[in-house]
């Protein structure tokens, strides 16, 4: 058992050292795709359009998706554990470094903050549609640039520090697991006349795996504003404030931090598909949002990972002591 627990902490922190410094290869598949497809197979199969109908194979393909999710990688674990422990450590790496997206999101947003330094808007545009779900043909420099800082601020837990936790508590399964919920959550949890019901199941789900991990994102972010001399206080003021100015109970939690951070104002109404979703503003216009505040937003982002990698380490070895 505490063999085992060893080979775990060491292969969280490989694998968050391996995204730190090599990211998400685009020549290597990933396994949100393998899961992403057999999200969009149990939607051809199930939905129909009738709402009962809908609401309940929404919830068979949930428990589907984490099953399948989930029990591919805790085999291919318990096998390679059998065969030997560096087999194990080695694919266990390799699947906490591709549950974890803080270098591919840092290097996807820097994408928009150097079209925004060449002052190229229509290459921006481009970049900044390949990190959010919005209309971004719509959108002006600032609102590019808040659009940027918003994904950054709100993927610091969806990208990095959930995933994280729930590897550190379940192992790279428990990581699987989130990954295939906040998945089908990006695909299917949308309440327009499509997924109102078959993808209303995903949603409540990833809000409640969420729930925990946003909240200690947060504070992880307020903590670290010093490090990256950042204004500690008004993060602290705006989370406060505004953490709960979203539809989702989890999204401004991150946001409002960031906002406060860098005295900036962040959300606002954006447009989907060509319709106007009217949002509550998050932050004070103290100044106006700028590209720098892209990279700035990053920096927090790998401050906060590198103090949740810390206290999970730290918790790990304190455990493991005391099971000798």
């Amino acid at each position: 058992m505490i063999e085992l627990l060893i080979f775990q902490t060491a292969a969280v922190l490989t694998g968050f050292v391996i995204d730190f410094f090599v990211g998400d290869p685009y020549s290597v598949p990933h396994p949100v795709v393998f899961i992403g497809k057999w999200i969009s197979f149990f939607e051809k199969k199930f939905r129909c359009g009738d709402e009962k109908k809908d609401f309940a194979r929404g919830i068979i393909t949930v428990i589907l998706v984490t099953f399948i999710s989930t029990s591919v990688p805790a085999l291919v674990l318990a096998l390679s554990w059998l065969i030997h422990p560096i087999l194990y450590f080695i694919i266990n790496s390799i699947m906490c470094w591709q549950l974890l997206a803080a270098r591919q999101l840092v290097r996807e947003s820097m994408k928009v903050h150097r079209e925004l330094v060449k002052n190229d808007t229509e290459a921006a545009r481009k970049a900044v549609s390949n990190i959010v779900g919005r209309d971004t043909d719509v959108l002006d420099e600032k609102g590019i640039c808040r659009a940027a800082v918003e994904t950054v601020a709100e993927n610091t837990s969806d990208g990095v520090i959930a995933p994280l936790i729930w590897i550190f508590l379940f192992g790279a399964v428990g990581g699987f697991f989130y990954k295939s919920v906040n998945t089908m959550d990006s695909m299917i949890g949308y309440k327009n006349d499509k997924y109102l019901y078959f993808g209303r199941a995903a949603a409540k789900t990833d809000d409640f795996v969420n729930f925990v991990p946003a909240r200690i994102s947060a504070l992880l972010m307020i903590l670290s504003c010093p490090f990256c001399k950042l204004d500690m206080k008004n993060a602290f003021r705006i989370f406060s404030r505004d953490r709960m100015k979203h539809a989702s109970p989890n999204s401004a939690q991150t946001e409002s931090v960031c906002a406060g951070a860098l005295n900036i104002r962040l959300a606002g109404d954006a447009v989907y598909g060509g319709v106007i979703h009217k949002k509550e503003y998050i932050g004070d216009p103290v100044r106006e949002t700028e590209p720098d505040d892209i990279k700035k937003a990053g920096k927090l982002m790998y401050a906060a990972s590198f103090l949740m990698l810390l206290i999970g380490l730290l918790i790990r070895t304190a455990v493991i002591l005391l099971c000798l």
